[in-house]
């Protein structure tokens, strides 16, 4: 038996915001384009369909069918729409990810190494 995550990876968090941020736009092959041009990296349409699907069994998200689109051979498209608990989940990393920046800054820049936010290490 398999123990579910209860926090998201990466590419998860990047679906889920996209989703989020696409609201009605929220299909497939856009989300894969929001979650590339975020992170500046072609994912493939297989990752993003097991990311969603991944998300949907978590609860994160929901999905339904469109009617097929207004055109010759037109396909319906599955939209994807945030969930009360896509939301708890989306604000828990951001509360994880300010903690995180939080205690690793000091008074001389980026926590005890002084690494400045140019990747520069003091002399």
């Amino acid at each position: 038996m398999t123990r579910q995550r209860r926090t998201a990876g990466g590419l998860e968090l990047m679906s889920l915001l996209a989703v989020a941020d696409l609201g009605a736009e929220a299909y497939g092959l856009s989300v894969r384009r929001d979650v590339s041009r975020r992170c500046g990296h072609e994912y493939s349409v297989g990752a993003i369909y097991t990311t969603l699907s991944r998300l949907e069994k978590k609860g994160w998200i929901t999905s339904s069918l469109t009617s097929p689109q207004p055109v010759r051979g037109g396909r319906a498209r599955r939209h994807f729409q945030i969930a009360a608990p896509g939301v708890r989940a989306l604000a828990e990393a951001r509360r994880q990810s300010d903690l995180l920046w939080q205690s690793g800054q000091s008074a001389n820049g980026w926590g005890r190494g002084g690494v400045s936010s140019a990747g520069e290490q003091p002399a």
